[in-house]
This record gives C-alpha cells, structure tokens and sequence, in this order.
C-alpha cells in the first residue's frame, strides 16, 4: 500500500461493490494523493473468490481491514467506504462498531431491499446459472464501458469468477441491510449516488435515519459512477475525509 497519507490523520477503508474487487479502487490512489487508502477483497472475490461468502465471513473481513486502518494512523479511526454491495456491509458493520470509525460513506446503497427491486434483483440471481457466470460479465463489462468506463477503469472490469457469490450477497443485503441500522451510527454519514441510479430510490429513508448527514447526487452519473465519473466520487471521498479529520 502507497503511504503518502498524515499519520495523524484517518485513513480511508474502501469497500468494492457485487463482483468487483480491491482493484476497484487503485485509480483512486493518484486522485486522493493526500489519503491513506486501504483495500480489501470480499469473501469470493478478488484473491478471496474461492472462499465462501457469508454474513459473518464478509463483516470480518472489514473488521480485518478497520482495525489495520486505525493502528497504522496510530489509533485515528478511519473513514469507512463502500460501493452498492459494499455500501450496505459498511453500514452492517458500522451499526455494530458505532464508536471504531469516523465516519461512514454509502455509494449507491440507498434502496431499500425490502421494496420491490429485491424482486428483480433476486431473478437477476435465478438467471445467473442460465446465462453463464463468464457471458453475464461480458455484458455487465459491455454496458459499463458503454456508460463511460475507461481507461484503467476498463481494464480493471471482473471476469465471471467473482458471480459465484452474487445469490448469497445478495440475499443478505435483502434480509439484513435495513435503513433503520443507520441510527446507530453515530459518526457523520455521506450518502452518494448518481443522477440515474436505481439505488438512489430511498435516498430520503436512509437520510432521515442518520444523526449527522450529508447527501450527494452526482449529475448524469449512474450505479455504476466509480467507473464512470472517478473524479467526481473522487471529491465526494475527500469531502468525507476533510469532514473526519476536522472533527
């Protein structure tokens, strides 16, 4: 890991959306030279794909990553992030550890998996074996890129590995990541989506559930902004950030 960061300052936890992985987030690196970034692999992703994925498996591996986070800043509690899939284990995990961060970032993690998308979302996962895990990737990597994915983005898009833990990780999010979770976090939460993404639908749910907010709407951006709109995710990371380390 690059170590151009404040040792006095919080470093930032970065959390990868369904299939991808910590790749996800190495552009990032050259757009927030100032923050410390640690990355970590979900259970069946990235060098962790052939491990299972379970509620327990996926919360330990951000508290692996959490803990790292605020010894090397030497005790500063880090500012945790997530994307989509990512998004919603944070805020799991930050429910759980209200005081071991300071502050927590949703992107594209504001639709409530008890509305009807988790019908959807849940026959995207049966048509998962019909398709292929290696085809359905093909397509997801076809449309990212035609929504503006380029460059090292596009070339850090998954092949179909990472598709075997969908249908678990998925079906947690609907069982478990209720809005109402966010009032017991007690440090500032931002939470950002883009213009066009289906997982902005209950932005509000989620705001009026949080003690301190912060709501972002990225323009022309979808689900998939990481990718296609890095600088302007870019800022929203390091807004929270400043927030953190001003408090």
């Amino acid at each position: 890991m690059d170590t151009s960061g404040d040792g006095s300052a919080p470093h930032l936890v970065l959390v990868h959306g369904t299939r991808m992985n910590a790749a996800q987030w190495e552009p990032y690196r050259a757009l927030l030279p100032e923050v410390e970034l640690l990355t970590l692999d979900l259970p069946g992703h990235g060098a962790q794909v052939g491990q299972e994925f379970s509620a327990g498996s996926a919360l330990a591996a951000i508290d692996r990553a959490v803990r790292q986070a605020r010894e090397e800043a030497g005790g500063v509690p880090p500012v945790l992030c997530g994307h989509s899939l990512g998004g919603y284990l944070a805020m799991m995990w930050a429910a759980q550890h209200p005081g071991e961060i300071s502050g927590l970032v949703l992107l594209g993690a504001t639709a409530d998996p008890r509305s009807r998308l988790a019908g959807v979302y849940r026959g995207f996962a049966r048509l998962l074996p019909v398709v292929g895990p290696d085809r359905m990737a093909r397509g997801v990597n076809a449309v990212m890129r035609a929504l503006g994915a380029r460059g090292e983005h596009a070339q850090l898009l998954p092949d179909g590995a990472a598709y075997a833990a969908l249908p678990a990780a998925w079906e947690l999010v609907m069982t478990e990541a209720d809005p109402q979770l966010l009032g017991a976090v007690r440090v500032p939460v931002t939470l950002a989506n883009g213009q066009f993404d289906q997982m902005r639908l209950h932005v509000h749910r989620y705001a009026a559930a949080c003690r301190q907010v912060h709501v972002v709407t990225v323009p022309r951006a979808s689900h998939l902004m990481p990718a296609t709109h890095p600088e302007q995710v870019a800022d929203v990371l390091r807004g929270a950030w400043e927030r953190a380390r001003s408090a």
